[in-house]
Order: C-alpha cells, then structure tokens, then sequence
C-alpha cells in the first residue's frame, strides 16, 4: 500500500480549474456518482484507466469486471504503489478508502468481495477516471 503523502492547498486551488464541478466533488471532496450513472460502469473498452486528476495510470481493463454495483469494479491496480487506502467510518459505515497514490484523488472504495485471484473488488467512481483506449506495442 502507497503511503499518503499531504494535500497541497495551492494544488488544491488548480483542480477547481482543471475540473468540472462535478469531478471536482468527487474527486478533491470525497463524493460518489450515482450508480449506474457513470460513463465508464459498463464499458467492455480494452485499455488503461488513468486518474483524472493526474494521469496516474490505476488500473487495467483486463482486471475490469460487472460486479452489478452500477460502478465501474477492479479486482486489482496496475500495483500496490498506485493506491493508498485509508479507513473510512462516514455515514455511520465502516469502509476502506481508495486513493491516488500520486495525487489523493478520492477514487472509491476497495470491498472484500470480489472474485479471484484477489477477493477484492475496487469500485471506483468513473469521475476519477480517464480511459485510454487501446494497448502500446
């Protein structure tokens, strides 16, 4: 697990620029996307997704899977290094965080059921997302 290095308050004054208002909320503010409302909740698109606030690449398509929650679920990241995990306890529920290891995008949250290899499922907003289509010879 990456470890989660401080939010820079002036760097937090350029997402607002570079974001909609809505990825702004989610990913700088810890918000959630309705489910099944998301661009990326049921593509089958070959490619890497990459976070939308740093391009950080998080994830690959290969290990992209309907898990029926209405987001888009991983059973893992492109590495460990690329996601930082935090205990969540909002809402009066006990959940695990998942953020950009590079940036501290809020991404979603990780559950301990999703199929194998890993158990895992990572259910991720699609806000926080950029998909680049394709693989690179």
């Amino acid at each position: 697990m990456a470890e989660k290095t401080p939010k820079n308050e002036e760097a937090e004054a350029a997402w607002k620029d570079k974001l909609s208002a809505e990825e702004y909320r989610i990913c700088r503010q810890c918000g959630t996307e309705p489910a099944f409302s998301g661009k990326y909740w049921d593509t089958k698109t070959d490619g890497i997704y990459h976070c939308k606030c740093c391009n950080e690449p998080l994830f690959d398509s290969q290990t992209k899977y309907d898990s029926g929650s209405g987001w888009p679920s991983f059973y893992a990241p492109i590495s460990k290094d690329v996601i930082v995990e935090e205990f969540d306890t909002s809402f009066g529920m006990r959940r695990v965080e998942i953020l950009c290891g590079k940036c501290q995008s809020h991404l979603g949250h990780v559950f301990p059921d999703g199929p194998e290899p890993t158990g895992l499922r990572y259910c991720v907003n699609s806000a926080s997302l950029e998909l680049v289509e394709g693989r690179e010879e």
